[in-house]
């Protein structure tokens, strides 16, 4: 099932990067976050894809409804989409924006695919076998890092576009001193974090379970023994996470920050 799921967030990054090539055509969304024909398109190939290699799981992406909650209570397994996570960078033009499918259960993700396809860079995951990063250039790599413990000097991944002046202080109250600043976009930051590019992915900005699930899921795995500490929780009655800090080895109430 996992090389199925790659491949078809590979066809997904392909369509995407036919759009990213032309004028890109925004629209505004209720929430006013940008949607463009890509992301569309996207949606289209993976939730058709979905639908025939695992018919009797349902659903959700992005840019489909959500189901009530009364109905999506009795789902112990679900797949959970992002066809184009960063929009905003996809617009910019800058390569930062992922296609993004988990596979949800018990409201944690067992599998995760993270594809970057302007640098034909692969993110994937899966419970059973650990997390993987794979370039153009060669063969998967196997991800194993550890977790950050506090007090001490910390790399933050830091977004693009949604900046926060104070997360370097709220960090200090806990005894994390920061010595770096890595910036990125898309849930490529959860990545990083995976890999060892940065320790810490403090988020103090609102995001939904769509822009985290599959990340998470390369997170969470990337350890050498056992799995690692996430905050993050699936399938809530209400699909907006909490603010988080991701990678660090231990519980942190920053709902109280």
């Amino acid at each position: 099932m996992l090389n199925q799921v790659i491949k078809t967030a590979e066809e997904a990054g392909k369509k995407i990067l036919e759009f990213y090539e032309t004028d890109v055509e925004v629209i505004t969304k209720e929430d006013d976050s940008p949607l463009t024909k890509a992301d569309l398109a996207a949606h289209h190939i993976i939730v058709d894809a979905l639908k025939e290699m695992d018919p009797e799981t349902p659903v959700i992406s992005e840019e489909s409804g959500v189901p009530d909650y009364e109905e999506r209570k009795q789902w112990n397994r679900f797949w959970l989409v992002d066809p184009l996570d960063g929009t905003k960078e996809f617009i910019k033009k800058n390569g930062e924006f992922t296609v993004n499918i988990a596979l949800i259960e018990e409201g944690k993700p067992i599998l995760g695919v993270v594809y970057v396809p302007a640098f034909e860079v692969l993110y994937y995951a899966e419970e059973s076998i650990g997390s993987f990063k794979r370039t153009k250039e060669g063969n998967p790599v196997k991800l194993e890092t550890s977790m950050f413990e506090a007090p001490g000097k910390a790399s933050i991944v830091v977004s693009r576009s949604h900046g926060d002046d104070t997360t370097v202080e709220k960090l200090n109250s806990i005894g994390i001193e920061v010595k770096e600043e890595v910036p990125s976009g898309s849930s490529i930051k959860f990545c990083l974090v995976a890999e060892g590019k940065a320790d810490l992915y403090p988020r103090l900005g609102p995001t939904m379970e769509w822009d985290t699930a599959a990340a998470d899921a390369i997170y969470r795995y990337s350890s050498e023994n056992g799995e690692k500490y996430s905050p993050l929780v699936y399938n809530k009655e209400n699909l907006k996470n909490p603010y988080f800090l991701l990678g660090l080895n231990k519980e942190v109430n920053i709902e109280d920050w």
